[in-house]
């Protein structure tokens, strides 16, 4: 399992259930990544969402019992998530936020795949620093790159590293 998130320079992912900024270039590059795997979000992410995504297999994690809607897997439980992903490939699986999901997956994800967005808005939620936490390793980063939104932006790849 991986997880796919795109972080500002404090490692904020966002402000009030919503993303501050966004950039283009991070929304295609999730769809390139995800399309035909499968993408596990939290109520509050997917609602952000046109919808259920297409040549996606989406998993909305919630505990929520009010929230139903059509398209998507829902599971009430970590359990019931790694139930649902068990007959796919864990390179294929993303886990895509919000904040808690991230929590609660993250320490099963072998790769973390990062837009690093130059910009520091007023975040309360935040994905950990792999630069700073142990267990993680950068392995590979694209260089610094313009936005047509004219922020600065990085992918990076992070790998889980075993001792």
């Amino acid at each position: 399992m991986n997880a796919i998130v795109a972080v500002y320079s404090d490692w904020g992912i966002g402000r009030d259930g919503r993303q501050p900024i966004v950039i283009p270039e991070d929304r295609r590059y999730f769809k390139e990544m995800t399309d035909g795997g499968v993408v596990i979000v939290g109520r509050k992410t997917f609602e952000e969402f046109p919808g259920p995504l297409s040549n996606r297999k989406t998993i909305v994690l919630s505990q929520d019992i009010g929230f139903k809607t059509g398209g998507v897997i829902l599971a009430r439980s970590v359990d019931e998530v790694l139930a649902e992903i068990s007959g796919d490939d864990s390179n294929r699986v993303f886990v895509a936020g919000g904040g808690d999901i991230y929590q609660l997956l993250l320490p099963l994800c072998a790769c973390a795949y990062v837009t690093k967005i130059g910009a520091s808005p007023l975040s309360d939620s935040f994905f950990p620093d792999l630069d700073a936490l142990s267990g993680w390793s950068l392995e590979s980063e694209s260089g610094i790159m313009n936005s047509v939104t004219g922020f600065n932006y990085s992918f990076c790849k992070y790998r889980r590293v075993y001792v």
